[in-house]
């Protein structure tokens, strides 16, 4: 079950990247570039296939102008009961 909530926050992550991505008008190439990251991660990332570390949330906010603390919580990341 701890396996399901691992891959679950992941995904929520994942989405919540896609969505600011998108709301900027972002392609995940302009976005891998801003980020100084893969294109190829950036599309893992959204897809909540990569367990990403706490340097590349950071380097993900920054390229999505946005804080860290408002990217998980503005888009959904923290479960209101988890």
């Amino acid at each position: 079950m701890e396996h399901e909530g691992k891959s679950d926050i992941k995904k929520r992550f994942g989405l919540a990247v896609r969505q600011r991505r998108q709301k900027l008008g972002l392609s995940q190439e302009e976005l891998s570039f801003r980020a100084g990251l893969h294109r190829t991660y950036i599309s893992d990332i959204e897809r909540g296939s990569r367990n990403v570390s706490l340097e590349n949330i950071e380097r993900l906010a920054k390229a999505l102008e946005i804080s860290v603390s408002t990217l998980f919580t503005k888009y959904g990341i923290e479960k209101e009961n988890g």
